[in-house]
């Protein structure tokens, strides 16, 4: 009964102090100007993870004079995981041979067939083994700006070095919509933008690109519309990667790009190498074009998965939906090795054809 009492007590003590609007406050709500209700981006909250130590570790002044980035082959075991034997082996020949930087979980390296889990640990895993000799840059994008915040904090945590982030793809949205994406994740650290209207269905503009600039960890642009794009940013100050194999050589030598983020450097290192440090050589890029429109020929990685296995430095095994070139195709790529030179290419296995029954697809991993 006691406890009754003090309820209704609480309760009565509760009613009188609710508000009461007089006549004026009415007239004031009448009278006031409507104004339009504005969006508003919360304050980024970061983990308590990403230390001081790791976030300022690496500068986005440090990611801007990188010419030569591999997007990395991510190997796989006959059962569909991570094969990191050949992973490191393959890093291993980058840096041999003069990548500056590694891209991490990328279209090529098939983050999209990862779960995060394994996209973290794979770039932690590089970190670790390879953070003292490369530059370790993360693809932490996604079309949800929430998954991108939270793999940009891990991967941030396990210390790589910079991110790449894509624009939202398929759900896409509005230019002011891309500003308040990318302005979510840049904070966190030393960031590449990633531009490939090809994959995402979006262009994203300079303009764009100009208000993300303000940020000082924007280290620079992965460009895929073409070396007149690059032109733009380059004469503008900004830095710019190449992210066409085929027009790269004259985006570094006549178009003002840094250098490349490339497929084909793991093939070639040493060949792309020498066509972003040692100046003109029309050459060279006429010799290595046969190759990379060979690549090229079917979506990314497919080409460069297949050639890798019939190098030997990769078991034959796809993740679904890849599958690899057709008998032809192998050949033709068996010739071409042979034009370029076996000892320009990666591995020191005779190259092979392959039979059809050699590949393994793996449709559950």
């Amino acid at each position: 009964m006691t406890t009754l009492k003090s309820c209704s007590v609480c309760l009565r003590d509760s009613a009188l102090q609710l508000p009461r609007h007089n006549s004026g406050d009415s007239y004031k709500r009448r009278t006031a100007k409507w104004r339009a209700p504005q969006a508003a981006v919360l304050p980024n909250f970061h983990l308590p993870m990403r230390s001081f130590e790791v976030k300022h570790r690496t500068s986005a002044e440090d990611i801007k004079s990188l010419r030569l980035i591999t997007a990395i082959k991510t190997p796989y075991l006959p059962d569909g995981r991570f094969d990191l034997e050949a992973y490191d082996a393959l890093v291993n020949m980058q840096i041999t041979n003069g990548a500056e930087a590694v891209i991490v979980g990328g279209t090529t390296g098939e983050g999209q067939l990862m779960s995060w889990d394994e996209h973290i640990m794979l770039i932690g895993h590089t970190v670790n083994c390879f953070g003292g000799s490369i530059k370790v840059i993360g693809n932490t994008g996604s079309n949800s700006t929430r998954e991108a915040i939270h793999a940009s904090e891990q991967g941030f945590a396990v210390g790589m070095h910079a991110a790449l982030h894509i624009n939202p793809y398929y759900g896409k949205t509005s230019l002011d919509g891309l500003i308040a994406h990318f302005n979510s994740v840049i904070s966190m650290g030393p960031t590449i933008i990633y531009n490939v209207p090809s994959r995402t269905g979006q262009d994203i503009p300079p303009g764009v690109i100009h208000r993300v600039a303000k940020s000082a960890n924007l280290a620079g642009i992965k460009e895929c519309v073409g070396n007149d794009r690059i032109e733009e940013y380059a004469d503008k100050g900004m830095v710019v990667w190449s992210g066409n194999d085929d027009q790269c050589h004259d985006a570094r030598w006549s178009h003002g790009a840094t250098g490349v983020i490339s497929v084909t450097s793991n093939l070639i290192p040493g060949l792309m190498r020498e066509i972003m440090f040692r100046g003109k050589n029309p050459s060279l890029n006429s010799k290595i074009l046969p190759l990379v429109n060979w690549l090229f020929q079917e979506p990314n990685p497919i080409g460069l998965n297949t050639a890798l296995a019939q190098l030997g430095v990769v078991r034959p095994v796809f993740r679904l939906p890849y599958v690899p070139l057709p008998l032809e195709k192998r050949l033709e790529f068996v010739d071409l090795v042979k034009e370029i030179g076996r000892e320009n290419f990666v591995g020191d296995r005779d190259v092979k054809v392959l039979d059809d029954d050699d590949f393994i697809l793996v449709g559950r991993y």
